[in-house]
């Protein structure tokens, strides 16, 4: 039985969910719930029993001093809420855990009652996929759904996948099965340059997310830390000459890609951003701070400040011809419509499988066939399996 009497009645809730494993290349969708709870100081009210759905020889729980006094942390998923003032107030209920080893019918379930319970509105799970995308672009996000009325009314696609799916696609058609509305953002990640964290993905799922619920979030260091991880992978890439062509490789496909998209419609939808983003005021979130996923890139990615730790040296994937030219979509918020995209992380491992990510490199479902940047592999086994305790994920 769900009690929630310590929650105040919250206002026109929307409930914000992550998972860390095989949907979260690069920790890019658990890294964006956490900065919301970190930003808007949300207060954990509620924790699902950790024996019910992990496997402690897959996720181990960690050990830890207290002042003196060993603690054990088990790896769970928690809900917290956050408070959200302003001219339009409204309030999120966030939801950051690790996929689950079993029992995902209950699970989810289980996060359905709390949703029904909070009266929540709007169900948003936030994911990432490996996918043929250079890192010198924006970041494609896809965002899906399986309600017919709302990817009309909300500009999504409507799923049609059909293949493997991981947590985030589980709940979504949970939700849509006990009426709750519910949508799924996709951001690709460079399957080259897979390891976490990517404050590039990172930054646009939020600014997505921002769209899609229309309220302005407080971006903090994420476009500071964008900048600086931009520049270290480019000057990873040019220090190999393998990478720096296949780079340029996936720029040509996708500048050709994105043609379409220098339309007006296009450019009067990021100056209403800009727009909102100048006018809208509020905490935490300084002018210009707003790096949309088809603004100039320039402006944001090429003078990242010096002295950042650089992620690891890009790997070029085995068996991948550098003449290899099908990546994402141009479009700035959304795939392109004729992928198909779905509300889980499509084949986007490509030749890479699971190179270098943490506990992120399962099928991708963000399409049906060519989603954005996948490269058409089979499901490969999830990689990141430790012994770190939260860090550690699974595949079901």
């Amino acid at each position: 039985m769900i009690e929630l009497e310590g929650v105040p009645e919250l206002v026109d809730p929307v409930m914000v969910a992550a998972f860390e494993g095989w949907n979260d290349a690069g920790d890019a969708a658990s890294t964006a719930v956490a900065h919301l709870d970190r930003e808007w100081k949300g207060e954990v009210f509620a924790a699902l029993d950790a024996e019910d759905y992990y496997d402690f020889q897959v996720n181990r729980p960690t050990v830890w001093l207290d002042g003196g006094v060993r603690k054990i942390t088990w790896p769970t998923t928690r809900l917290s809420v956050v408070r959200v003032g302003g001219d339009k107030p409204r309030d999120l209920v966030l939801v950051r855990g690790i996929e689950p080893s079993m029992r995902w019918r209950s699970f989810c379930n289980e996060l359905l009652g709390f949703a029904h319970e909070l009266g929540v509105e709007l169900v948003v799970i936030l994911g990432a996929l490996l996918g043929d995308t250079p890192h010198t672009r924006p970041v494609p996000v896809s965002g899906v759904t399986s309600d017919a009325d709302l990817a009309r009314t909300m500009d999504l696609e409507e799923t049609k996948y059909e293949g493997p799916t991981g947590i985030v696609g589980i709940l979504q058609e949970a939700c849509t099965h006990a009426g709750v509305p519910a949508v799924s953002l996709w951001a690709a990640v460079p399957h080259y340059v897979s390891q976490p964290p990517n404050p590039k993905a990172t930054l646009a799922l939020l600014n997505r997310l921002e769209d899609l619920i229309d309220m302005r979030i407080p971006l903090g260091e994420l476009p500071e830390d964008a900048r600086a991880w931009q520049l270290g992978v480019d000057q990873l890439a040019a220090e190999d000459s393998e990478v720096a062509e296949y780079v340029q490789t996936l720029e040509e496909a996708r500048d050709t890609a994105e043609l379409p998209e220098a339309s007006g419609e296009a450019i009067a939808r990021e100056f209403e951003r800009y727009l909102r983003r100048r006018d809208g005021g509020g905490p935490g979130s300084p002018p210009g701070g707003h790096a949309t996923e088809s603004g100039d890139p320039a402006s944001y990615l090429r003078d990242g400040p010096g002295g950042r730790v650089r992620p690891p040296k890009p790997q070029r994937p085995e068996g991948t011809d550098a003449t290899d030219g099908a990546v994402d979509d141009g479009t700035s918020d959304t795939a392109d419509p004729s992928d198909s995209s779905d509300g889980d992380a499509s084949g986007a491992a490509g030749a890479t499988g699971s190179s270098g990510t943490t506990g992120t490199s399962g099928p991708s479902e963000a399409s049906d066939s060519s989603d954005a940047g996948s490269s058409g592999s089979e499901p490969s086994e999830s990689s990141g399996s430790s012994d770190s305790g939260s860090s550690d994920s699974s595949e079901d």
